[in-house]
């Protein structure tokens, strides 16, 4: 796969070059030695680092005198090393592995056995099924996994969330999803070697020359092309925030109308590519409070990839897992209604429908003078529309979950309690001596239910079975108890008849996987911004 995508990628940019329309071939090169020079001069001392540095020291020193024909090669090998770097590989017997000891091997993490009893005990290990909820459109992308290739495109919180959806693909018998991964991911002791082996390629987010970037969404083109189903998390990185994505990277997005353009000019039997949008809601999350620090301290610009959270220590591995399963948690992946890569509704057939409902051709998207062919303007358009729909889809298929919930109004009763309009300030004065009487909040949680119901009946929102219940002091009693059973510092405490603040910033995150739907009359707090 990856010599069909170096294939491309150079004839493209010697066309480009020859045509005028895009960078002479040396300025292509000077332009990535230059982003590599960047990356590298920060990249400390790892044996990658040092063979980029000499790889790039050669192409340095042989560029100012190269020919044609040289330059032209020079490119052919930059090109080779980002789709070789970039490249997923799917061993079968890894996934075969994977499929039957995963399953038992978490769930005797979560009933608290130690790694080195699990051996002998995971025949004893009860099932996970019943802490994976499954719901939604499940019957409909199994009936288009076998019209077409999917595009799985889930909300992104934590990092356990690839392997959580290969369970669940799993479990809807479903083969393997290729999937970028961060480069950072494949170095973790725990799933480095099954993201290796299970189809996931690598995408260096530290990379910023283009050429890298276009080979990236080249090689997930030419993934979906091969008939691969790919999973894109469209959020570009986890949510630091906790709040469900309102901005999506578009980028790999716009790979499912090119790799379509192409099945439809190949004139291929089975040409249908459909997004499928994809809720993950989770009662707690790993991460949590490495991802909130680091989005309260605006340095997500600067940090982009987290190296030293949660998820790279063992040990908070199982404090969470044991934590779900201790509490009888359920982490809820729903799967949402199908588009096209054009945003139109799609059927249980794998029609494409128009506003109305009626059956239209996709291919007629790809027109230009009556041919098929490429109109980059317009296909910006097109993806636009996908990832508005996809946005939409995120907030309809949310899970509001008792700690989301009690977060929420615990949280906004604060505010209005507060003088404080600064959030900022408001938060940094959230410490443990700050309280409320408890008949105040259960009383701002029943307003909260209400309203959350209404929603709901009118499919703005999903809520879980307790939630749905309104059952308010269930929904307290299991959010309390999730909040003390896995975080540093319980999240929020409760002492006598009042529930005091444990850690602001962490009622924060979990308040925000309600904002943005003005519930309590408020306004959004984390406003849509552009990811990275």
């Amino acid at each position: 796969m990856a010599s069909e995508v170096v294939g491309r990628m150079v004839e493209r940019m010697l066309a480009r070059a020859e045509s005028g329309t895009g960078q002479p071939v040396e300025e292509v090169i000077n332009e990535t030695l230059y982003h590599e020079h960047l990356r590298l001069s920060k990249a400390g001392s790892s044996d990658e680092a040092k063979a980029d540095r000499a790889f790039y020291s050669k192409i340095r020193h042989e560029l100012p005198r190269a020919s044609v024909n040289r330059q032209q090669r020079l490119l052919h090998e930059i090109v080779e090393r980002y789709a070789r770097e970039i490249q997923g590989h799917f061993d079968p017997k890894a996934y075969a592995v994977a499929t039957k000891f995963a399953p038992p091997m978490m769930n005797a993490l979560l009933n608290g056995l130690s790694p080195g009893r699990l051996v002998t005990r995971l025949r004893d290990v009860p099932s996970l099924d019943e802490h994976l909820i499954i719901q939604g459109e499940v019957e409909t992308l199994q009936r288009l996994h076998e019209r077409g290739t999917i595009v799985l495109t889930p909300t992104h919180s934590s990092n356990l969330d690839s392997m959580v959806l290969g369970l669940a693909l799993h479990r809807m018998g479903l083969p393997p999803f290729t999937y970028g991964a961060g480069l950072n991911l494949f170095s973790n002791p725990i799933v480095g070697y099954f993201m290796h082996n299970l189809g996931a390629y690598t995408v260096d987010r530290l990379k910023t020359d283009p050429l890298y970037r276009e080979t990236l969404k080249e090689y997930a083109t030419v993934t979906l092309e091969f008939d691969a189903d790919n999973l894109f998390f469209p959020g570009g990185t986890r949510s630091r925030s906790g709040a469900v994505e309102a901005y999506l990277k578009k980028g790999l997005l716009g790979t499912s109308i090119a790799a379509y353009r192409q099945n439809v000019m190949r004139g291929k039997e089975t040409s249908n590519i459909y997004i499928v949008p994809c809720t993950i809601s989770y009662p707690l999350v790993l991460e949590a409070s490495t991802l909130i620090d680091d989005y309260l301290r605006e340095a997500g610009k600067q940090r982009y990839i987290i190296v030293d959270d949660e998820f790279s220590k063992v040990r908070r591995w199982l404090d969470f897992l044991r934590g779900l399963f201790a509490l009888d948690l359920r982490i809820y992946i729903t799967i949402g209604k199908p588009l096209d890569p054009f945003g139109n509704d799609v059927d249980e057939q794998g029609n494409s429908l128009d506003p109305r409902g009626r059956k239209i051709d996709p291919s007629e998207y790809l027109l230009v003078d009556g041919e098929v062919g490429e109109d980059g303007v317009r296909d910006s358009v097109y993806t636009g529309n996908v990832a508005r729909r996809l946005v939409g889809a995120f907030q309809r298929e949310n899970v509001a979950l008792p700690t989301n919930v009690v977060a929420f109004a615990f949280f906004e009763l604060l505010r209005k309690k507060s003088n404080e309009r600064d959030l900022y300030r408001f938060l940094r004065g959230l410490g443990p001596e700050i309280s409320l009487p408890m008949p105040d909040v259960e009383q701002a949680l029943a307003l909260l239910l209400e309203e959350l119901q209404a929603l709901a009946g009118k499919g703005g929102i999903r809520l879980s079975q307790s939630v749905g219940s309104g059952d308010i002091p269930e929904i307290m009693r299991r959010a309390l108890k999730s909040f003390g059973i896995y975080h540093t510092t319980p999240v929020i405490q409760r002492k006598g008849v009042r529930l005091h603040v444990g850690d602001g910033n962490l009622v924060f995150y979990y308040r925000n996987r309600l904002d943005g739907y003005g519930l309590m009359g408020t306004r959004r707090l984390v406003p849509p911004r552009r990811p990275g």
